[in-house]
């Protein structure tokens, strides 16, 4: 897929990817490895701050989940981008693993990180197709509702 078409999906989709978080740990934003490159855990967060702080299944439903792994999905994007220059040296989109703040007895995260999933193969198309883990969990970074890290494979 070109960069021309990249870009012209994500303009058709209205997503102008922020400038890549930088990490808020001891950790790399991302970290290539021969072909691969893997990118940290993204949060939902974009110029104004974190978004969704709280639990899946409590506090947000699982279209509230949707639209924080999606907003994570496009902060994959975005360190992708930084990390490679332009998003045409993405091969491939290798694997998401998405984690779900969840409520305790929340048995869907596999329905929310469909919101990150769907999102990448708009942008990439078939070089976005991925495997994939959903996991729930008790807890997140800075008390947010998703968080989706990335392998990818570089062209």
């Amino acid at each position: 897929m070109s960069g021309a078409t990249i870009e012209a999906r994500l303009k058709k989709l209205g997503i102008d990817l922020p400038a890549p978080a930088a990490p808020a740990a001891s950790y790399l934003a991302n970290v290539t490895s021969g072909q691969l490159i893997f990118v940290s855990g993204q949060l939902p967060g974009d110029a104004d701050g974190m978004k969704f702080i709280g639990k899946v299944g409590r506090e947000f439903t699982v279209e509230e989940g949707q639209a924080a792994a999606r907003l994570c999905a496009i902060n994959v994007l975005a360190s992708l981008k930084g990390a490679l220059g332009e998003l045409e040296r993405v091969a491939r989109i290798v694997k998401l693993t998405g984690f779900v703040n969840a409520a305790p007895d929340f048995d869907e995260p596999h329905k929310v990180i469909n919101g990150a999933s769907d999102l990448i193969v708009e942008v990439l198309g078939e070089n976005g197709r991925h495997a994939r883990s959903a996991v729930g969990v008790a807890t997140l970074p800075l008390g947010v509702a998703v968080e989706v890290e990335a392998i990818a494979e570089i062209a």
